[in-house]
């Protein structure tokens, strides 16, 4: 019979499979996301003056 490890294997295995399909999707969306998160990270960074303290936008 199948111990702990064997059935592990297996079941990343079949998943591996499974997801195949959908791995390109996942890939896009998670570079998407990254780009979104370093626009953000850089605009906070920019809106930073260099003593510290936050820069009041006009308007």
């Amino acid at each position: 019979m199948f111990g702990l490890s064997e059935f592990a294997i297996l079941l990343v295995v079949v998943i591996a499979v499974l997801a195949a399909r959908k791995l390109p999707e996942l890939a896009r969306s998670a570079g998407k996301s990254a780009r979104i998160l370093k626009a953000g990270a850089r605009a906070a960074q920019e809106e930073q003056s260099p003593d510290g303290e936050r820069r009041q936008h006009p308007g």
